[in-house]
């Protein structure tokens, strides 16, 4: 029987599946919008920034599209990759699985945190601050020495997690070797199952936060988000084993959409307008024994939990096939994702001068970071060589 289950799981998580590939490149372009919004919103955090003062009206928007995308994007791409990790271990056995683990998400970590972030902060963004700048070489070596580059790695630091927590399977594969687990040939989580799943995340989070507030970071890892990522690897490793997503309720999944999207947005204007959101109050739902930061918790995980379970369910009915395009996007996004950071700075640049509304340039940002980046992925990054080997 766990045999079976071993073969079924791995089964699973190795043929294709279009509708995911298609769902990975999908949060790959929200991960170029959100970095294009934090060029203009004064919400995010960013290398370069244009931001000038912004209307209620405009800051509001920028608030919406921000925390809704920030509440479910990277827990899917987690979910995602933890949905693959138990038939890659099945096949290559623990050693394997970690020397390839190590190979394709450490050395991008490396790329990026020694030649990719190091250009882009010096050539593009003109951000490291030096009392006296000098040379690209000098500032690199500087770098080096004190350390800077263990806090740089962009946004590979979803990389290093995916790593870390790699780790972390394999830990409790090898130490628990004779243990079986019950769970795989239950059904899908009912709602009732989702509720409570979603409840714990806020629970988890609410803990964290009270030690490390939303914002605070370890090696760019913001860990106040991480009971969501944590939560979400673990039930990609569940519904693997389970075969989970064929099976999931598309009638259940757009329910959950349909009651949690605008029920939560009304939840949220609440929650910012009775917590002093408006008033610049902010500090309250980072973390700490308020109810703001209790509240915005439970909005978040809801959020997260109905995104993840419609998307998932959407795309499977509708997104399962790839046409030249859709095979075009998710064969270069990887590769998107790890040097978008320089093209949208460097495209933020030309629209510096412009004096167009800030959401205006923040939709062309984001067509722009996206076709220039896909174009130079397909056409330059991943026919280089030495990057090839890595993208």
């Amino acid at each position: 029987m766990k045999m079976h289950r071993q073969q079924s799981a791995a089964s699973a998580s190795r043929a294709r599946l279009p509708f995911i590939d298609n769902l990975r490149s999908t949060m790959i372009i929200l991960v170029v919008s959100m970095h294009a919004a934090d060029t203009y919103s004064p919400l995010g955090n960013w290398y370069f920034v244009d931001r000038k003062p912004l209307s209620a009206a405009t800051l509001l928007t920028f608030a919406a599209w921000q925390m809704y995308v920030q509440s479910f994007f990277m827990g899917l791409l987690f979910f995602i990759a933890g949905y693959f990790v138990p038939g890659s271990y099945n096949r290559k056995g623990p050693w394997h699985f970690l020397r390839d683990r190590a190979y394709r998400l450490g050395l991008p970590v490396l790329f990026y945190m020694f030649v990719l972030g190091p250009f882009t902060e010096y050539f593009c963004a003109h951000s490291w601050n030096s009392t006296a700048p000098t040379s690209f070489t000098n500032e690199w070596v500087k770098h080096i020495r004190n350390g800077q580059f263990l806090q740089e790695n962009g946004p590979l630091w979803f990389c290093l997690a995916l790593l870390i927590f790699s780790l972390g399977y394999v830990a409790r594969q090898v130490l628990h070797a004779g243990f079986e687990s019950h769970n795989e040939e239950e059904r899908p989580p009912n709602s009732g199952k989702l509720v409570g799943f979603a409840v714990i995340m806020a629970a988890f989070t609410f803990i964290v936060r009270l030690v490390l507030p939303s914002g605070a970071s370890f090696l760019n890892m913001h860990l106040g988000d991480f009971p969501q990522y944590v939560l979400l690897f673990g039930a990609g490793v569940v519904a693997a084993r389970g075969q989970w997503l064929p099976r999931l309720s598309l009638t259940s999944g757009i329910r959950w959409l349909m009651i949690v999207l605008p029920a939560g947005f009304a939840a949220w204007l609440t929650i910012l307008r009775a917590g002093g959101a408006f008033a610049g109050n902010g500090a309250a739902y980072s973390g700490g024994w308020h109810w703001q930061a209790a509240s915005i918790n439970l909005w978040e995980s809801f959020t997260c939990v109905a995104m993840c379970f419609g998307l998932v369910v959407i795309f499977r009915e509708t997104l399962d096939r790839q046409g030249p395009l859709a095979k075009f996007l998710s064969d270069n996004a990887f590769s998107v994702y790890v040097f978008h950071p320089p093209i949208v700075i460097l495209a933020a640049r030309i629209l510096r001068g412009c004096t167009w509304l800030p959401i205006l340039k923040f939709i062309i940002l984001t067509g722009m970071g996206v076709a220039v980046t896909f174009a130079l992925s397909a056409a330059v990054f991943r026919r280089t060589p030495i990057l090839r080997n890595i993208l």
